[in-house]
C-alpha cells in the first residue's frame, strides 16, 4: 500500500500476520546467549561467527538484490517483467523468500522517489536485501517515514527536489517491497557485474541515492 507524503491515518487490518518485536528481540537474545556459550566452551571461533554474519549481511542478501537491479538496468525485457511480477522475476534468478511472501518492485524515476517501511513491525525482503538494518526495525523510522518522509530522507542525506513526489510503501507479512533505484549517469559502458557493485542496500530501501 502506498502512502502519499502528507498521508495520515495509516492503518492495517488486524489479520496482518506479522511477527512482533518482543518475539524478535527474544530470539535475538537467545542467539546471543548461545553464541556466548559456544565461544566460552571453545566450540566456535569468534572470527568464524563474524564471517558468518558478514556473509549474511553483505554477500547473500544485498548482493542478491544488487544482481536483480543490475539485470533490470541492462535487460529491458527483464525490467518489464520485474515491475509487472516481481515475485516471479526474482524467483527466476534463484532468490526466494522464506515465508512464501510476494515481492513488488517499485521504480524510482524522475519526479517520483519510493521508500519502503513496515509500520507494524519489521517485515523485510530478506531474500534480496539480507538482514534488516537496526534503524529499519526501530519505532522512530517506522512511525516517522509515513508522516514526514522528506524530513527522514534528509536525515539519511537524501535531499530531493521540491517537485519530486515521495511514495511510501508499507510492507506486510504477505507482500514485501523493494525499490529499483535509478541507474547512475555515466554508467552506460559498465557490465551488469560492475553495475551491481554500485547498488546498495539502502538504495533498494529508498533511503539512499546511488
Amino acid at each position: 500500500m502506498a502512502a502519499e507524503e502528507d498521508h495520515h491515518g495509516h492503518h492495517h487490518s488486524d489479520d496482518h500476520g506479522h511477527d512482533h518485536d518482543p518475539i524478535e528481540e527474544g530470539a535475538a537474545l537467545r542467539v546471543r546467549a548461545l553464541e556466548e556459550l559456544m565461544i566460552a566452551k571453545g566450540l566456535v571461533d569468534p572470527a568464524a561467527l563474524d564471517s558468518v554474519v558478514e556473509y549474511y549481511e553483505r554477500q547473500t542478501g544485498p548482493r542478491n538484490g544488487a544482481a536483480v537491479v543490475a539485470r533490470a538496468w541492462t535487460d529491458p525485457a527483464f525490467k518489464k517483467w520485474l515491475l509487472e511480477d516481481g515475485t516471479a522475476a526474482i524467483h527466476s534468478m534463484g532468490f526466494k523468500g522464506y515465508q512464501g511472501e510476494h515481492m513488488r518492485v517499485v521504480e524510482n524515476i524522475d519526479g517520483i522517489h519510493n521508500v519502503i517501511v513496515c509500520t507494524l513491525c519489521s517485515c523485510y525482503p530478506w531474500a534480496v536485501l539480507g538482514l534488516p538494518p537496526a534503524w529499519y526495525k526501530g519505532s522512530a523510522y517506522r512511525s516517522r517515514v509515513v508522516r514526514e518522509p522528506r524530513a527522514v530522507l534528509r536525515e539519511f542525506g537524501v535531499d530531493l527536489p521540491a517537485k519530486t513526489r515521495v511514495q511510501v510503501w508499507d510492507s506486510t507479512a504477505e507482500l514485501r517491497y523493494m525499490v529499483l533505484p535509478q541507474r547512475p549517469n555515466g554508467t552506460e559502458k559498465l557490465s551488469a557485474t560492475d553495475l551491481a557493485r554500485l547498488v546498495t542496500r539502502d538504495g533498494m530501501i529508498g533511503t539512499a541515492l546511488l
